[in-house]
């Protein structure tokens, strides 16, 4: 039931988000700016992602010591 709450709120994220960018892209040339910005802030969160995903310290901690 989680995996399916959570896969709803993908689907609507990304729904959201790509009205935004279309919305920005009418506004051209202001709306650029706009979406420069959308695409920092989704390279970083990729990023922060990936780090949390590959880093075993913090797999450990979440494991054994934070109960």
């Amino acid at each position: 039931m989680e995996y399916a709450a959570y896969a709803i709120l993908l689907i609507l994220a990304i729904a959201y988000f790509a009205a935004l960018f279309v919305g920005m892209i009418a506004l051209t040339p202001f709306g650029l700016i706009g979406c420069a910005v959308l695409i920092a802030f989704g390279i970083l969160l990729i990023k922060v992602l990936r780090d949390r995903m590959a880093n075993k310290e913090d797999d450990y901690y979440s494991d054994n010591i934070h109960k």
